[in-house]
């Protein structure tokens, strides 16, 4: 079976049409689409999604998408000929793909939990078997250290990532993290477009995926 070209991007803040975005099969946004999450910014930020000619583009939400949580139907409506994902999951292309936009609370952001139990319920939802996993925080130790060099990931979130092994975790919100990772069987993509001072300097990380054809 051949591969698919999977195109990764994150936390592109309004800053979308200054990145160039190579071809591939699958477009991946690991969340922080807009700036303060209004409707109308969504509607440019999917309006420019939509153009790009990947056959297929799936999205979740981040921390500066409020109106996927204040206003989670009318936002999910506008994503039509998208694939939005909030703690569910798709096959999509032949690759099973599960996405959430949660990450430990920080101030008054948008899809914050606060760490331990809270988290954990929700990722215990992560099921067994995917090809990618998609949520918008990383976890522990990898792409996670800020330019104080602290590292904010989620500890569940890692312990769930190693509990599922998904093939690839994909995934922004720390954009001094910017990178790719190995740990054990899974690959870690941390693909913030924008760095610590919001500019787009970022460019989108791409993987070749086979489907493996072992979905459950």
């Amino acid at each position: 079976m051949s591969s698919l070209r999977v195109v990764c991007i994150s936390d592109t803040h309004m800053q979308c049409r200054r990145v160039e975005i190579p071809p591939g099969d699958v477009l991946i946004h690991a969340g922080d689409l807009t700036t303060s999450g209004t409707l109308e910014q969504l509607v440019s930020e999917v309006a420019w999604l939509r153009g790009l000619p990947h056959a297929h583009k799936v999205v979740i939400a981040g921390n500066h998408d409020f109106c996927f949580e204040r206003h989670g139907a009318a936002a999910q409506d506008l994503c039509g000929g998208l694939t939005y994902l909030q703690d569910q999951d798709a096959t999509v292309a032949g690759l099973r793909i599960y996405g959430s936009p949660w990450q430990p609370r920080f101030f008054d952001w948008a899809f914050n939990l606060g760490r331990g139990e809270p988290l954990r319920r929700v990722w215990d939802m992560i099921p067994e078997g995917l090809d990618l996993l998609v949520t918008h925080g990383p976890p522990r130790s990898i792409g996670d250290r800020t330019s104080d060099g602290d590292a904010v990931g989620c500890d569940d979130l890692l312990a769930a990532t190693r509990r599922t092994a998904p093939r690839f975790h994909i995934f922004g919100h720390i954009h001094e993290g910017y990178g790719v990772h190995r740990d054990g069987p899974t690959t870690y993509v941390n693909a913030s477009t924008v760095d610590v001072r919001y500019r787009p300097m970022n460019a989108p990380i791409v993987l070749d995926v086979t489907p493996q054809g072992r979905h459950r």
